[in-house]
């Protein structure tokens, strides 16, 4: 036991000193900014993380450990010819050590997709994807405030060989959605307000960055007529209510939640729609339920909206480009 822990030490200590290269006085900042970078990257949550760390290094230390075992049965000089064995046996124990170890760590399924992943790149399909990629549907993400949703799609699109997250479009300055962006490589436009409503001036913008469909997420102004007509149906929006009956100006945020609940309905949802020149007047496109209990408040009703929005509206837009572009 002593000796798997100083295995996952050392595993530890080595991955932080080679990304670092040295302590510094930002080293606990850094560390946590890695964290979340790989969060992001492999889309799991803290625990999960630190188990597929875990993983790493022991099936780290179990592939080593392994390899040199069996050349220890033959009769071979710790030489070149060793070394060159050595590493030929660790990259063919290495996948199997890992799984095993990810089995009792519950991350098998990861690990699965990991490994494969890294198979398909020997193959050659690394080319193919990336060719996939830039060939994508490219979206804009309008968003105005903080984010959530922005950072959902964006996650989501990541690995999607068919959308990318080409443009955030922002209309507050310091807006934690940039942040999100500039995290995530993906350029920003923040447009003023008589420009966006007076014409088509950012028109040409878009369609610099081949942008075929705008995704509202959480984005507080009405769309100018210009931008309807250049998107027909290729622009949605998630409104966080059942429309028609609670929708229009005004009816964002709390404002919705505590008029459902001033008016005691017994559910409320969210609405994917396709945006017009109207507030909330779009076709819809997909509705999805939840419970309003009475002693909910607009902050509990907002969190079970919030989890419907994240679990469908990423799921709702990649369904529909794909049936649109195949038609």
């Amino acid at each position: 036991m002593i000796a798997v822990l100083s295995h996952i030490g050392k595993a530890y200590l080595i991955y932080i000193f080679f990304l670092f290269e040295a302590p510094n006085h930002n080293f606990l900042l850094h560390f946590c900014q890695m964290f979340d970078k790989l969060k992001q990257r492999w889309r799991v949550k803290g625990i999960d993380l630190i188990l597929i760390i875990t993983t790493f290094a022991l099936g780290g230390s179990l592939c080593g450990y392994t390899g040199r075992k069996l050349l220890g049965l033959t009769e071979i000089d710790k030489g070149l010819l060793w070394v060159v064995l050595y590493v030929i046996l660790l990259t063919l124990l290495w996948p199997l050590s890992v799984l095993m170890v990810s089995i009792p760590l519950g991350q098998f399924w990861f690990f699965k997709k990991y490994i494969s992943k890294i198979f398909s790149k020997f193959k050659g399909r690394s080319y193919n994807t990336t060719l996939e990629k830039e060939q994508a549907v490219h979206i804009a993400i309008f968003a105005s405030g903080a984010g959530t949703n922005a950072q959902k799609l964006i996650d989501h699109f990541a690995a999607s060989p068919h959308i990318k997250v080409a443009l955030v479009v922002c209309n507050k300055p310091g807006a934690g959605v940039i942040n999100i962006a500039n995290n995530n490589h993906i350029p920003v436009q923040l447009i003023e307000k008589a420009s966006f409503f007076n014409g088509d001036h950012y028109l040409p913008i878009l369609k610099q960055h081949d942008i075929k469909y705008i995704i509202l997420a959480g984005f507080l102004w009405k769309v100018p007529e210009a931008l309807v007509a250049a998107f027909p149906k290729k622009i949605i929006n998630i409104h966080p209510a059942l429309l028609p009956k609670y929708g229009g100006k005004g009816m964002f945020g709390h404002h919705v939640h505590e008029a459902v609940i001033g008016n005691q309905e017994k559910e409320s949802g969210i609405t994917i729609h396709y945006v017009d020149e109207q507030y909330d007047n779009g076709a819809v496109i997909f509705q999805a339920t939840c419970p309003v209990d009475t002693t909910d408040t607009a902050d509990l009703l907002a969190g079970k909206i919030h989890e419907l929005e994240h679990q469908h509206y990423h799921q709702v837009i990649e369904q529909l480009i794909q049936k649109q572009n195949r038609s």
